[in-house]
C-alpha cells in the first residue's frame, strides 16, 4: 500500500523536471487585466476551473486514457490525442500539455514494459500521437493500477496547487492565503472527481471561451513570467 501512494505522489510531485512550474495555462493575462487581483478572485478562478473546464477536458481525458490504458487500447489513445489536439484551441496551451506530457512519458516509461505504453511512446516518437500530458498521466496511473478515483484526485490535487502556487506570485498574495484557498477546495475537487469518473462524452472538450481567449492573449503581452 505504501509503495504504491509513493509511486502516485512521485506522479504527481511538482519538482518532477517537466517544466509544469514555467506555464500558467492563461491565469497571468487574467491578473495582468486586474480580473483575478485578490484571494477570493484566485479561489473562485480556480473553483469554476475545476467544475467548467478541467472537469470536461483535462480531467475527463485522464479518466478515459485511464480506460483505454487498463484495456490496452492503444487505437482509443491515439484517437483521443487527435480529440485533445483538435480541442486545444490555444497555441500556447496546445503546445504545453504536449511538452510536458513526453518529458513526463521519458521518466515514466524506462520503469514500465507494458505494450500499450511503449507502442503509445513509439507513435509518440513517430509523430503520430503529440503525447499529451493528461493521456500520459492516464496511461501511468492505470498501468499502475492505482485506484481511478485517487488518479483524479491526485491530478485535480496538482492541477490545483499549480494555480495557486501562480496566482500567490502573480497577484501577490501571501503563502497562508494560498493555504487558505487550498482548503476551500477540497469539495470542488471532490465535485470535479464524481463528474469525470464516467465523463458526458456529449461535453468532452466543452470550452471554456474566457479561459482560451486570455491563453491567446498570453502570446502578446508586454511582460510576462510564463510560457504560457
Amino acid at each position: 500500500m505504501s509503495t504504491k501512494l509513493t509511486a502516485l505522489l512521485h506522479l504527481v510531485d511538482p519538482t518532477l523536471p517537466i517544466g509544469g512550474f514555467n506555464h500558467s495555462g492563461g491565469l497571468e493575462t487574467f491578473v495582468q487585466q486586474r480580473i483575478v487581483n485578490s484571494r477570493a478572485d484566485l479561489q473562485e478562478y480556480v473553483a469554476v476551473q475545476l467544475r467548467q473546464n478541467w472537469a470536461h477536458n483535462d480531467g475527463a481525458y485522464v479518466s478515459l486514457a485511464y480506460d483505454a490504458a487498463a484495456h490496452g487500447d492503444l487505437a482509443a489513445l491515439l484517437k483521443l490525442d487527435a480529440k485533445i489536439s483538435a480541442n486545444k484551441a490555444p497555441r500556447e496551451i496546445r503546445e504545453a500539455a504536449a511538452k510536458l506530457g513526453v518529458r513526463l512519458l521519458k521518466i515514466f516509461a524506462r520503469y514500465e514494459n507494458a505494450p500499450v505504453l511503449q507502442d503509445f511512446q513509439t507513435a509518440v516518437t513517430a509523430k503520430e500521437a503529440y503525447g499529451f500530458y493528461p493521456l500520459v498521466f492516464g496511461l501511468i496511473a492505470a498501468l499502475g493500477a492505482h485506484p481511478k478515483d485517487e488518479t483524479l484526485t491526485a491530478f485535480y490535487y496538482n492541477a490545483a496547487v499549480g494555480a495557486v502556487t501562480n496566482g500567490v506570485k502573480l497577484i501577490p498574495l501571501s503563502q497562508m492565503d494560498g493555504q487558505d484557498i487550498l482548503f476551500e477546495l477540497r469539495l470542488p475537487i471532490a465535485n470535479a472527481v464524481a463528474d469525470s469518473l464516467v465523463p458526458d462524452e456529449n461535453r468532452l472538450g466543452a470550452a471554456s471561451i474566457a479561459s482560451d481567449i486570455r491563453a491567446m492573449q498570453h502570446e502578446r503581452l508586454y511582460t510576462r513570467l510564463y510560457m504560457s
